[in-house]
């Protein structure tokens, strides 16, 4: 079925992403990010990481661990740091910092209409917060099983 495999792609390199944030490996964040580029899936990965955001915030809430605005924020900062070129590190902290506060207009203003903007803002996030409930192996094994794909 090619659906089930574009699904299935969609879903690995969004998980990729995640990992290679949470590893803090520049390699392999440009590796995953270049894939998404080739195949013409940065809007499909960036949905799929729109839904491992909600998840994972639902997930901290459930938890109660007490993660605020200012908290996402610096997380999202301090997981970017020194991975993403400057121009495009800030372009993510200025974006996730209107995003994380509900000024959706602001933060897409921000990203100048880079999809980029937006795939490595929500693969930051998900790695930061979902750092603060889970292990980070235990976090992209979380991933795996909820999104329903093979470890």
């Amino acid at each position: 079925m090619p659906g089930t495999n574009d699904a299935d792609g969609v879903t690995q390199l969004a998980i990729s992403l995640v990992d290679a944030y949470v590893r803090k490996d520049r390699d392999a964040v440009g590796t995953a990010v270049a894939e998404a580029e080739r195949s013409g899936r940065i809007d499909d990965v960036t949905s799929e990481l729109k839904v491992y955001a909600s998840f994972l915030t639902r997930r901290v809430q459930e938890t109660g661990v007490v993660w605020k605005p200012a908290d996402s924020r610096e997380a999202v900062a301090r997981t970017v740091a020194d991975i993403l070129e400057p121009e495009l590190e800030f372009a993510v902290v200025t974006a996730w910092e209107a995003h994380s506060v509900g000024e959706h207009e602001a933060a897409e203003r921000f990203t100048r209409g880079d999809p980029l903007v937006f795939l490595h803002m929500l693969a930051a996030f998900c790695a930061a917060i979902g750092q603060a409930v889970y292990k980070p192996a235990e976090l992209i094994s979380t991933l795996r099983i909820a999104s329903g794909s093979a470890e």
